[in-house]
């Protein structure tokens, strides 16, 4: 076996030795966590000051963060136990305490005790639901038709639900609305429903055919200069829509339950038929017959 030659320098030429660590595609998506967590405590800030139009945009951006990392990992190759434990802790902070206390300094803390127990209970049933979503990561004792339906309203979609009396106080002005006696209900209301395991429509399981993409584009161009220039309207018109769709995907979710399990029993009624037909058409056994064709 012949020796492994090394490989030739030239006089007077640096070697550079090569750096170890981590591609910038895989960090990307841990940037934009972070980035998320970053606004969810700048919007705490802004509700400090009681800057609130600030704190709840703060809140959405953190939202449009959270809707990219996850994507961008799976793209890019990135995704990880680490960056899966930092995009928990991080929905925590931005959909579970910011907008806690972003309702507290806007309309709870009128309420006196009760209405940091609201926020208290907000909180909590932030932490359960993302405990109880990242246990059930991997799970495949689950039905086919439940992987397009979250259990529970997701904690992102719950800060939006959460902060949707604010949006609509910004723009109409319904002076009701900042009142704690609804605010605090309304909060519960939330929180009840993300520790629910009430079925609610899942974004990352749509597709588009092919003849609407270009259609879906308009519309998202409409959409985003009207979020340009009315964006409280359109982000209290995306709640409100969110909120009314819950009962369109119980229905939904009822009905593709009752549709497998319809087909469950039909598959194993036609077993049973199955293998009760293929003992009716057994032959039987027959007697050996004798030398000339007579039995013994």
């Amino acid at each position: 076996m012949r020796p492994r030659r090394r490989p030739r320098v030239r006089l007077g030429q640096r070697i550079v030795p090569r750096l170890k660590g981590e591609p910038i595609n895989t960090l990307i998506p841990n940037i934009l966590t972070v980035l998320a967590l970053c606004s969810g405590m700048t919007a705490i800030r802004f509700a400090m000051m009681d800057r609130f139009e600030w704190a709840v945009l703060c809140v959405v951006i953190a939202g449009i963060f959270d809707g990219l990392d996850g994507r961008m990992a799976r793209l890019l190759g990135g995704t990880s136990k680490f960056g899966a434990e930092l995009d928990s802790l991080s929905d925590f902070c931005a959909f579970g305490v910011a907008p806690a206390v972003v309702l507290y300094y806007w309309s709870l803390r009128y309420g006196g005790s009760m209405g940091w127990a609201i926020c208290l209970l907000y909180t909590t049933c932030c932490a359960l639901r993302l405990a109880r979503f990242n246990t059930a990561i991997g799970d495949d004792t689950l039905p086919p038709y439940a992987y397009r339906y979250f259990q529970g309203v997701p904690a992102p979609a719950g800060a939006g639900l959460a902060l949707l009396p604010m949006m609509v106080v910004f723009e109409l002005g319904f002076d009701v609305l900042q009142s704690h006696w609804f605010a605090g209900p309304w909060m519960a209301l939330i929180a009840v429903l993300m520790i629910s395991r009430i079925p609610t429509f899942s974004l990352k399981s749509i597709k588009i055919p092919r003849a609407y993409v270009l259609p879906v584009f308009v519309g998202l161009t409409v959409l985003t200069a009207a979020f340009a220039s009315y964006p409280w309207i359109v982000l209290s018109v995306i709640g409100t829509w969110y909120f009314l769709s819950i009962p369109v995907s119980i229905r939904n979710y009822q009905f593709l339950k009752r549709e497998a399990e319809r087909l469950q029993r039909g598959e194993a009624e036609a077993a049973a038929a199955a293998a009760a037909g293929g003992e009716r058409l057994r032959p039987t056994e027959t007697p050996p017959e004798g030398p000339r064709g007579e039995s013994p």
